[in-house]
């Protein structure tokens, strides 16, 4: 890395579907430190269209983070770098702006299309394609979805993290990681999956550019150009997938160590030097989300903290507010529930009624209602915290089995780590070793791709060397100086 873009600071944008966060690094005696410097709200919200996001508030919300790392870092900044969600993407008019505010993928739309898509292209062969797992909130279904709509279905489209590069005067394209994720790149070749664009009548030629993590895709522009500390400022885009992100910000990842990506999602899971598209993988609907470096991040998606926040939101409009930290106490002192829920019911994917999704499944079960009045609350938050334990310790037993490792360390990244209940009963339901990486994991990744990117750390078509962004990930976290409060 050049000497001026060592003194240089840098920013990392990590937007989540809860919450969004800006983060600044700055360098002291040669050492990065790195503090979130701006937090905002994230919801989809519900219009007479169906659930979208508020692409605007987003963006206003990034470049509110943006001029605050102007103030704070007089001596300029390097580059930007912008990950989140997958799999939602912005439909563009001809002239660059969005067509509407783009669809969050928890809206229902999709239900018809995955089915009719797999009428044309059965999920068997469409996993032996893509090595994706089969959910219905795949931008392949999505696409489908703005078909069966009537929608243009020739309009550009990019995926939220490339969008809101876009939007700060990048090119458009959608980095490797966050592509993987749409289920409509071929395992082959890395590429758009020609044979199932044509099959299913989608216009390959709305779909961006596929580049490699840590690719520079254009300066900074706009508005924001006209500040002193933006000026010839780099557009990077690291690992686009905040999970992929997040798993490259772990220090150690050998044949024995598995991780969990713990937020809105658990994403559950391992490091392979390939994919895995075995029987096997298919049957129990494993997923291969490309990674930094060549690898393959081999894990399955598990309805995660979002359930939780989904019954403290209904809680709360009935008048009965509480906080995690509040929550713990009173469930650390309650029994193992007689019975477990199935976390991944497709009608807790969606939103809305939790609790009495809830109770509809212990019914189904021949167990008795559980309160949803205030004392009801530690045990409905103990059953999920049991159930989601119970439901990693099984995931975790899969992937030992398909992929020959002996599991015996579980790294768990992410906000969801600050569970300290949901962490032991984890260790104690997998029998396995749990380290507790970063509470900003995806924010830590970011960084690394840029400082790995900036020094020229490359491995040829396959982006940035997962070596040396392990090494700047090894570097921040060592230091403690990991992302705090504002």
């Amino acid at each position: 890395m050049e000497s001026k873009a060592k003194q240089k600071a840098l920013v990392a944008v990590d937007l989540g579907a809860q919450s969004c966060r800006v983060s600044l690094l700055r360098w002291n005696s040669g050492e990065p430190e790195v503090r979130v410097i701006h937090r905002f709200s994230n919801a989809p919200v519900e219009t007479t269209d169906g659930l979208r996001w508020d692409i605007t508030g987003i963006f206003q919300g990034i470049e509110a983070g943006l001029r605050l790392a102007a103030k704070e870092a007089p001596e300029g900044v390097a580059s930007v770098a912008i990950d989140g969600w997958a799999v939602d993407y912005v439909r563009l008019r001809a002239i660059g702006g969005p067509v509407a505010d783009p669809f969050c993928y928890r809206d229902p739309r999709t239900e018809q299309a995955e089915k009719e898509v797999h009428a044309i292209i059965p999920p068997s062969r469409l996993y032996s394609m893509t090595g994706i797992q089969i959910l219905r909130l795949n931008t392949l279904y999505q696409l489908y979805a703005d078909k069966l709509a009537g929608l243009d279905t020739g309009a550009q489209w990019l995926n939220l993290p490339e969008f809101m590069s876009y939007r700060l005067g990048g090119k458009r394209v959608s980095e490797y990681t966050n592509a993987t994720h749409t289920g409509l790149v071929a395992l082959d070749t890395h590429g758009w999956c020609e044979d199932i664009f044509k099959e299913t009548g989608l216009d390959i030629s709305a779909a961006p550019e596929i580049v490699a993590s840590g690719s520079i895709i254009g300066e900074i522009s706009g508005n924001l150009a006209s500040l002193p500390e933006f000026q010839e400022t780099q557009i990077i885009v690291p690992a686009c997938h905040d999970t992929a992100s997040a798993i490259a910000a772990i220090p150690a990842m050998g044949d024995d160590c598995a991780f969990i990506s713990s937020g809105t999602w658990s994403l559950v899971g391992t490091v392979l030097s390939s994919p895995c598209v075995s029987e096997d993988a298919r049957c129990l609907n494993f997923t291969n989300l490309g990674g930094i470096g060549g690898n393959t991040y081999f894990l399955k998606n598990v309805n995660g903290t979002w359930l939780l926040q989904q019954c403290m939101d209904e809680w709360e409009r009935m008048g009965h507010r509480c906080s995690l930290q509040e929550l713990l106490p009173a469930c650390e002192s309650l029994p193992c529930p007689p019975c477990l829920i199935d976390v991944d019911d497709p009608q807790l994917m969606l939103p809305g009624d939790v609790l009495r999704k809830i109770n509809a499944q212990l019914e189904r079960q021949g167990q008795p209602r559980l309160s949803t009045d205030r004392s009801g609350i530690p045990s409905i938050a103990n059953l999920l915290f049991h159930s989601l334990a119970a439901r990693y310790a099984e995931v975790l037993i899969s992937i030992g089995k398909i992929t020959g490792k002996k599991l015996k360390r579980l790294f768990i990244v992410g906000g969801g780590n600050q569970n300290t209940l949901l962490n032991r009963l984890t260790a104690e339901r997998s029998g396995l070793e749990v380290i507790l990486g970063s509470t900003e994991s995806s924010t830590i990744g970011n960084f690394a791709v840029q400082l790995a990117t900036l020094q020229g750390d490359w491995r040829s078509s396959s982006g940035v060397s997962a070596g040396a962004v392990m090494k700047w990930a090894e570097q921040m976290i060592s230091h403690s100086l990991v992302p705090s409060g504002e």
